[in-house]
């Protein structure tokens, strides 16, 4: 590829020989065309559907549904979160096969996995008591560890993280001790994009006797993740950001091989299509071997029709072509952002380093909350975070140079505006 390096200051023509040099630029075509979109910077909250969803749904309704009827679960829906599972920690993940399945939301699967390594922990040892997490992690993490806590008479030690970073092996290592049971941190820190060093931090989790669970929302699709050459205990993440299995797609847990069939490590929702031969229909409760035990009710088959097509997408461009391009995108509007006249008074709150740095930038202004109604009336769509984050989210796949362009010169136009 040829090395495109945008002049100083930067211009659209600049971005234009960008997107012609981009060896993943053919495949912003093979997304569904937004009408009235001018840039859509908000991938790292719900990626764009990838052309040829609708048709793949009309025949999945038509056949598999439609002409199939009850005989597919047999034929193969009942395996479908496993083998969608796979599919996800080869690309996204990677995962070996049988570490990754595909069920419910971000939310429920969070409660499952978070609950079954805290009990586990428990059994083991009923000192270790501690949920270690971070402050500025996303609510629902917050949340769900809330309700666990509560439920298991343990107790949170809060992390108290800076908006503007993230979470560092220097933060976490004195966090921990011998009541420690469970960590839960994000990857991808949703505020500012910090990329945590998992490696370094669940060596340090596990030296000190204790299991880590990582959110992979904001990463899953767009860094490159190695589960389990890192060591990881669990992962769970939702599946339509960087993903693009739609609004609602199911989300997905990876639980490492090494914990599997543990007597003492069980997830608290015991339902039928977890159990081990659920159509024996026998008394009580017997968890199916391996990740398959994280599956509780009936597999979100409609929702994996899209999730595939897009899976297979992320693997033809390769994680590691998507994350270079990441970088470049992100690169890019930081230069053009840079070029700004300092009185205007943006600045970007998410690391410079691309080791540190996930797939989207969080710009900062006092006005944003004022003109970001405006951006997306005229078909330039970030997303707010408060009290001043504009959160940019190029999506690698989906995302063009020229439309961060456009975009951001909309952002400086509103400033101004604004006064």
């Amino acid at each position: 590829m040829t090395d495109v390096r945008p002049l100083d200051p930067p211009t659209r023509a600049d971005a234009l020989a960008l997107d012609a040099a981009d060896p993943l630029g053919h495949l912003a075509s093979r997304f569904e065309p937004a009408e009235g979109v001018v840039a859509y910077l908000d991938g790292n909250s719900l990626g764009r559907p990838v052309a040829g969803t609708a048709e793949a749904m009309a025949q999945f309704v038509r056949g598999p549904w439609g002409t199939g009827l009850i005989r597919s679960w047999d034929e193969s829906w009942m395996r479908w979160p496993e083998e969608v599972g796979d599919l996800l920690g080869r690309v996204a993940l990677g995962a070996a096969p049988g570490q990754t399945v595909i069920a419910d939301s971000t939310t429920v699967l969070l409660y499952k996995v978070l609950r079954a390594l805290a009990d586990h922990q428990l059994a083991l040892d009923p000192t270790r008591t501690e949920i270690v997490l971070d402050t500025d992690n996303f609510p629902t993490d917050r949340y769900v560890a809330e309700g666990v806590a509560a439920e298991r008479g343990m107790t949170l030690r809060w992390l108290d993280v800076d908006p503007a970073a993230g979470v560092t092996p220097e933060l976490v290592g004195p966090a921990l001790g011998e009541r420690t049971a469970v960590v839960l941190l994000s990857h991808v820190a949703y505020r500012s994009g910090w990329v945590a060093d998992t490696e370094e931090i669940t060596r340090q989790v596990h030296e000190a006797g204790a299991l880590v669970l990582w959110d992979t929302c904001h990463s899953a699709g767009s860094v490159p993740v190695r589960a389990d050459d890192w060591g990881w205990d669990a992962a769970v993440g939702c599946d339509y950001k960087y993903l693009n299995g739609g609004p609602g797609a199911p989300a997905h847990a990876y639980l490492s091989a090494r914990l599997h069939d543990l007597p003492t490590l069980r997830q608290p929702v015991q339902g039928w299509m977890g159990r081990r031969d659920p159509f024996l229909m026998e008394p009580g409760y017997v968890p199916e071997a391996g990740v398959r035990s994280l599956v509780s009710g009936t597999p979100p088959v409609l929702g994996m029709v899209p999730l595939r097509l897009a899976l297979e997408m992320l693997e033809e461009a390769g994680i590691e072509a998507v994350r270079a391009k990441s970088l470049r995108l992100t690169d890019w509007a930081w230069q053009v952002v840079e070029s700004w006249p300092a009185e205007l008074g943006v600045s970007v709150a998410s690391p410079r380093d691309h080791d540190r740095r996930g797939g989207h930038l969080t710009l900062r202004h006092e006005r944003f909350e004022q003109v970001y109604p405006r951006l997306w009336q005229r078909g330039t769509i970030p997303d707010f975070r408060s009290p001043d984050g504009l959160r940019l989210g190029p999506a690698p796949l989906s995302t063009t140079f020229t439309e961060v362009w456009d975009g951001l010169a909309a952002v400086r136009e509103e400033l101004e505006r604004a006064g």
